[in-house]
């Protein structure tokens, strides 16, 4: 038997050591110990802190690179799809492309595994943490309540994920030293609830301010407020959240070197790397972080994800020439002419749909809206840019410099993947160590004050009091510039709506949705939008058998706002690789299969409506 297995699929084994280091960059720095020994690298705080520093450091995983995780998550939602079109594989028609034997984890595939094998590393290394910390040595007991105030809060971000992708899932809260192939899956209420209490713990004991990467207090209670929303304590939530947002306003006056810059604003401020190093920003709670040149280090790539494929080769000018190039004609003066400095050199994987790109902000409440389509500072259009391939310019041909025009017999896939509007201000990193601009180093927002008043408008609207709602979803939209909202506008599709306004590429847009349909399915409030519809949570995922693939409404919440508001899903949008297509038991994802057949003697469950789901058995219970 191998002994360095723990389960294979389910926990990898490796470990990262890294140490403490002081209060700026240089913690990033990986300095692996010379031999790994549990006993001597968790016998103090320093040892501690550095375990907390690998899973702080794998939280930065989800949102960098290119084909991030976190680019599933916006795709199993209404905001956006896949948009890489070149290709069969890539996650448009889920019926195929999730399947618990499927490629889960790979760049042109999906990113569904990729949660599952990292949300048990960083339980692992949590764990590691937790189990060791009446072992070791502390200069006093606040600094021990920290530290395992700060595992606690790594756990259950973990958890959280997992309990809302996967559903059920196997509960560890020890550390495992030898091999172990008899995991079974606990019920995700009870494992949420066990979360609240040990997150309770860490909002008491974690302190305020920390470096940014770090576990902060603010961090710890937002993740409460999730934790609570999802069990319907709603009123400790609120209670949460207007102590976060009383320590952490939001930033309503211009505050970096951006604003003597010329088309820029307050967004754009915010979302700028000089937003996210400067200390005096009170609105980030919790940050993922890389610096340039700093080792360890990664590049963010939302350019490349989430801008238009604009240098395809396929956009030609109205005459037929080659249009675009990412180099710059020689001699040429204009900063706009260099596409690739000026919006980035995307490739259009992340394809926002209709109702983010133009539904959302086409009202006479958003027309002044610094977030929307309509500030022509804020976000790109493909008319905006213009042709810049430089034998254009040495043939004096006299579409050089003229703005795009799109042409009438674009294909579908040139439609979808390099023509579409794209939010510009959230979007553009500079990345000045590269020849082509992906996107480059930069601290990244995890949680944000403007998502706790929108968590609390959520909280709100569960309570029936829209009053209540509006006021604190219009402390966000004030600060934008768009129009107050009355009591009588509130609803479960404006709060979301607004969630997409605030957080497109923050949030977990999947996982909200699904909190949001576990809470329908839960109270049995009837949903607004959909005429008074009632959920349950008895067939949340559907009848699963041989009619696991159903595309019904009135199942679970998450696939009526999917299919309502995308203009991809179920609604025969095809290109010669895939059609778009979700079904209701979308709702979770497949566990993948290994996990389930290498663990030899116990049962992990897989979610109804996939394969496998016939030999589930009852979830345990978390005491």
């Amino acid at each position: 038997m191998n002994r360095n297995i723990l389960l294979k699929g389910l926990i990898p084994l490796s470990f990262m050591g890294l140490v403490l280091a002081a209060c700026n960059k240089e913690w990033l720095k990986p300095k692996p110990l010379s031999f790994y020994e549990p006993g001597i690298a968790l016998s103090d705080a320093a040892g501690m802190y550095a375990t907390l520093t690998a899973c702080e450091r794998n939280m930065r995983h989800e949102y960098f690179g290119d084909a991030a995780p976190i680019l599933t998550e916006i795709i199993q939602s209404e905001v956006a799809v896949e948009g890489t079109t070149d290709k069969a594989g890539p996650q448009m028609d889920m019926d195929i492309s999730l399947m618990p034997d499927a490629q889960l984890n790979h760049t042109d595939y999906t990113k569904v595994g990729w949660y599952w094998y990292e949300g048990y590393k960083g339980i692992k290394y949590a764990n590691s943490v937790i189990s060791g910390i009446d072992k070791a040595t502390f200069a006093n007991e606040n600094q021990k309540n920290e530290i395992l105030g700060a595992a606690y809060f790594q756990r259950a971000y973990r958890y959280f994920k997992l309990t809302h992708q996967f559903g059920d899932v196997p509960f560890i809260d020890k550390e495992i030293n030898e091999p172990k192939y008899d995991f079974y899956s606990y019920d995700r209420w009870s494992i949420l609830a066990r979360m609240k209490k040990e997150l309770e713990f860490a909002y008491q004991w974690v302190p305020e301010k920390v470096d940014r990467g770090r576990t902060s207090k603010a961090a710890c209670g937002v993740l409460l407020m999730k934790v609570c929303m999802a069990l319907t304590d709603f009123d400790r939530a609120i209670e949460i959240g207007k102590e976060i947002v009383a320590a952490h306003p939001l930033m309503k006056t211009r505050f970096t070197t951006n604003k003597s810059k010329p088309n820029t604003n307050l967004m754009f401020d915010l979302h700028s790397v000089e937003a996210k190093l400067d200390m005096s920003n009170t609105e980030g709670l919790m940050y993922v972080v890389s610096y340039p040149e700093v080792d360890g280090s990664d590049q963010i790539q939302t350019m490349r994800n989430g801008v238009p494929f604009w240098n395809s080769g396929n956009l030609k000018t109205p005459d037929g020439k080659a249009g675009t190039s990412v180099s710059v004609a020689p001699g040429e003066t204009d900063p706009e002419m260099d596409l690739n400095k000026t919006y980035g050199r995307g490739i259009g994987r992340l394809r926002p749909t209709w109702y983010f790109t133009n539904e959302i902000w086409r009202t006479d409440k958003e027309a002044t809206d610094m977030r929307g389509i309509l500030n022509k500072d804020s976000w790109r259009k493909m008319e905006d840019l213009r042709y810049n391939e430089p034998k254009l310019k040495s043939t004096n041909n006299p579409w050089y410099g003229k703005h795009f025009i799109k042409p009438a017999a674009m294909s579908v896939e040139d439609t979808i993947r390099l023509w579409f509007s794209w939010p510009h201000y959230k979007l553009f990193v500079p990345d000045p160590l590269q020849t082509q601009w992906r996107g480059g180093e930069t601290p990244w927002y995890i949680y944000r004050s403007a998502e706790v008043y929108l968590m609390l408008a959520e909280c709100y609207y569960w309570k029936n009091d829209l009053g209540s709602a509006a006021v604190a979803m219009n402390e966000v939209r004030t600060r934008a510039g768009a129009t107050p909202l009355t009591a009588a506008d509130i609803n479960i599709g404006e709060i979301l709506d607004e969630r997409a306004r605030e957080l497109y590429y923050e949030e977990n847009r999947h996982i909200e949705l699904v909190r949001i349909a576990y809470t329908y399915a839960k109270t049995g409030k009837p949903c607004e939008i959909f005429g008074g519809r009632v959920y349950k949570l008895e067939n949340i995922s559907g009848p699963g058998g041989t009619n696991s693939n159903i595309k019904q409404t009135g199942i679970n919440f998450w696939y009526d706002r999917v299919v309502s508001r995308s203009n991809f899903y179920n609604k025969g949008v095809r290109h010669k690789w895939a059609e778009y297509k979700v079904s209701v038991h979308h709702i979770l994802w497949p566990v993948p299969s290994k996990s389930i057949t290498t663990n030899l003697k116990g049962v992990i469950n897989q979610n109804i409506g996939y394969p496998g789901a016939e030999n589930n058995v009852k979830p345990l219970i978390v005491e």
